[in-house]
């Protein structure tokens, strides 16, 4: 069996169960209509929510800086980070130095090979071409309703959809702490993020409420358990699909998180797997950024940023599903 079928197979029962897709469609309702396309951006758009970061947005957000303090909230890509789903990464120097000496001046450098799932470990951003849906007529369809054939892709990448196409995200971000809400290191393995947790945040942050274009950041502590793969692996807190919705309402520019896919793991459908990610993503083009840092998050919380100029702009890989990143927030 084809390695991609393996990782399917294992995602399916280890999150969710051993339901069959045909089960699926006959227990559960679907939360998008049959056809969700094309994009309220056209049916040519390629970058999605990041539509909402206008110029005007992006002046208002650089009004939130005060004190100019930078937070990096991305975890360092290390050989002994969480690799879920079969997923590689290596970063090998080979031989040092790599090149030289040259020239009477000693001109000597290093240079790295690296290999594995770039845009899909550690601190990782999820493009239009990463999730996708199988319809009621069995084709295959991402962002925009793009069904996966000969002008989706090709051996180098994708023509359509890649993550080079969605641009900087440089708009206001908003903290919703639910850990501390909570009082919490850390939120529970299944524990749903609900609206009443959201608006609660907001309130004892004292800040405005999530408006369009805004990137909205959930601090759950889990990344707290970063260095037990197990256990980080296992499962994870997150949003539900009432908050995924009312997101979509506030029509915002991006979604990110302490945990490694922003929704709830196990999910609240037995017989559903990651339908958040292709609401959000897929249907509504509302991406993803995951593992963040714990403890760059609780130091926001510590300095009561709850709201700050937030930029994260995704490393052009043409043809990518995703990036890897590091966030930076700036009050």
């Amino acid at each position: 069996m084809k390695r991609l079928g393996i990782v399917s197979i294992f995602m399916a029962i280890f999150v969710f169960g051993t339901l069959s897709p045909a089960v699926v469609s006959a227990q559960t309702p679907i939360p998008w209509p049959e056809k969700w396309w094309p994009s309220k951006w056209g049916q040519d758009d390629e970058k999605g929510a990041f539509n909402t970061m206008t110029p005007g947005k992006v002046l208002s957000a650089m009004k939130l800086v005060k004190t100019g303090k930078m937070y990096r909230l991305g975890i360092p890509y290390t050989k002994d980070i969480p690799l879920p789903w079969g997923r590689s990464y290596s970063l090998v120097i080979p031989g040092l130095p790599v090149g030289g000496p040259f020239g009477k001046n000693g001109c000597v450098w290093n240079d790295e090979f690296m290999a594995g799932e770039l845009g899909q470990v550690g601190t990782q951003f999820d493009g239009p071409g990463h999730i996708g849906i199988r319809g009621p007529d069995g084709v295959d369809r991402w962002y925009n309703g793009r069904a996966l054939g000969q002008d989706y892709r090709n051996a180098h990448g994708l023509l359509q959809d890649g993550v080079e196409k969605v641009g900087p995200c440089i708009t206001r971000g908003v903290l919703i702490d639910v850990a501390g809400l909570k009082g919490v290191k850390a939120m529970e393995k299944g524990e749903v993020i609900t609206v009443a947790d959201v608006e609660a945040c907001i309130k004892k942050a004292g800040i405005e409420p999530i408006g369009e274009g805004d990137a909205v950041i959930f601090h759950t502590g889990w990344t707290s358990y970063w260095k037990d793969p197990a256990k980080f692996n296992a499962g994870e807190p997150g949003i539900g699909i009432e908050v995924a919705k009312y997101l979509i309402k506030k029509n915002i520019a991006m979604v990110a998180a302490d945990s490694w896919a922003v929704d709830v793991v196990p999910g609240e459908t037995k017989d559903l797997v990651f339908e958040i990610h292709q609401l959000m993503q897929t249907v509504n083009g509302i991406w993803y950024l995951e593992n963040l840092s714990d403890a760059a998050l609780k130091e926001l919380v510590k300095d009561g940023a709850y709201e700050f100029l937030w930029v994260f702009v995704p490393v052009p890989f043409a043809g990518a599903t995703g990036s890897p990143g590091d966030a930076i927030a700036i009050r």
